[in-house]
């Protein structure tokens, strides 16, 4: 008998026994339907991390600040840190009260001169009082950062110029509105004003064109942060410096180090303990990402399992179905062996029953979560996901699918060796006697 009729045997045979086999394939189905989900699941919110990785900062940047002692720079401290006038406090996430030794123009000169670091930028912290358009009301607002790289996602108009010497903001769309514009194109080319108060409690105020509106999405957290250019953020502080010496305003809590961007992994890890061997800590976006992201594969590890549990459920039913059929076809079996089909020709025909119902339980199973997947993901993007654009939650990568058709089909095939074997071995002629 030739492959092609073994398989086409196989097929048939799989559904003699139409209740008993359907029966089987729902079970598969319903593993299979769950795994494919749950990887979507995963693969979606994973794929808008990355995604929204350049919007956080660029692939080639790394975050420096030089930890104070009994800190761990950007990981969490042991407990309480003794006062260090030197230290400012981090703007990076750690513990509460967590604080970084300040950086200085010596500090900056001292990172540049490292092995692998192309350019040196010190992160500014600005901490203005509130923004206004006009003489309408007042809101409470927060100045994020950009760094060469970095994606914004506009609802209108463009990013802020670095190169420009007017000061340039781009709002986020929920002060839109409140700020007394119509909409995000009407708030374009508008001038609005950023009060901020300076060493000398003196409140200074500084104005700036809007050139853009931002979406907010998991890239922003904090939402309620403007982006300001080059030149806004200097004004500003400066202005929060004013009062202070050199050496006093010359304070910074980090620093961005730029590198190659063609680096490979163990190139930033040596640039990393190059850097620890300086006395300062550097962590990239991935790094500050990956604990979030192993979260998510965690969460999805267990609904997989979840999966599998029901898949290893099902094998049973194959185990059954074939055991059945093996029962029911002894006679069939003992001809076929009577006429010259050899052993291994028997198992790999039961075999292949097995591996089939596998297949049609995953196939289907996988193609309506698929379907079912998509359908949700655009009803979510349309209602509790609207604030999260770009977010995809449920999608699928086709060597997944792949892989998890591959899967089931390889347990239904080990679910049926062993009455595939029980078959093998049965003699002809005492099958040709049973009743």
């Amino acid at each position: 008998m030739k492959i092609s009729d073994l398989v086409g045997s196989a097929a048939g045979n799989a559904f003699r026994a139409k209740t008993r086999t359907l029966l089987t394939i729902l079970a598969i189905f319903i593993g299979a339907f769950t795994l494919t989900l749950t990887n979507g699941l995963g693969t979606g919110i994973n794929d808008y991390i990355d995604d929204t990785v350049t919007a956080i900062g660029a692939s080639d940047v790394m975050t420096v600040v030089k930890p104070s002692e009994g800190s761990e720079g950007f990981g969490n401290s042991s407990g309480p840190v003794e006062y260090d006038p030197d230290t400012v406090a981090s703007a990076q996430p750690g513990p509460p009260g967590q604080t970084v030794v300040a950086l200085t123009p010596a500090d900056l000169d001292s990172l540049a001169a490292i092995d692998g670091v192309r350019d040196v930028q010190a992160s500014k912290a600005v901490r203005p009082d509130y923004i206004q358009a006009g003489t309408g009301p007042k809101y409470v607002v927060t100045v994020g950062g950009i760094v060469a790289g970095q994606q914004i996602q506009l609802a209108a108009g463009a990013e802020p110029d670095d190169s420009s010497t007017e000061p340039q903001v781009v709002l986020p769309t929920s002060y839109v509105e409140p700020l007394g514009f119509a909409d995000a194109g009407a708030a374009l080319g508008q001038t609005v004003s950023i009060a901020i108060t300076d060493a000398e409690r003196t409140a200074q105020v500084v104005e700036a064109t809007i050139v853009g509106v931002a979406e907010e999405s998991f890239a922003s957290p904090e939402g309620a942060s403007v982006l300001p250019n080059a030149t806004l953020t200097d004004t500003l502080f400066d202005a929060q410096n004013t009062g202070l010496s050199a050496a006093e305003a010359q304070r910074y809590a980090q620093a961005s180090v730029w590198f190659d961007p063609d680096a490979t992994e163990q190139e930033v890890d040596a640039l990393k303990g190059h850097l620890a061997d300086a006395g300062y800590n550097g962590v990239t976006v991935d790094d500050q990402l990956g604990t979030f992201k192993s979260i998510i594969d965690g969460i999805v590890l267990v609904l997989n399992a979840f999966a599998v549990i029901a898949l290893l459920a099902a094998s049973f039913g194959i185990v059954n179905t074939l055991f059945m059929s093996v029962q029911e076809r002894t006679r069939e079996i003992g001809l076929m062996k009577a006429m010259g089909m050899g052993s291994g020709r028997v198992f790999g025909l039961f075999s292949l029953e097995a591996t089939f119902i596998g297949f049609v339980g995953s196939a289907v199973g996988a193609a309506l979560a698929m379907l079912a997947g998509t359908v949700i993901s655009s009803m979510l993007a349309d209602s509790f996901l609207a604030d999260l654009p770009g977010l995809t939650l449920i999608a699928f990568d086709p060597l997944s699918i792949a892989a998890i058709i591959l899967l089931v089909m390889t347990i239904a095939f080990l679910a049926g060796t062993l009455p595939a074997a029980r078959a093998a071995r049965a003699d002809p002629v005492d099958s040709l006697r049973y009743e």
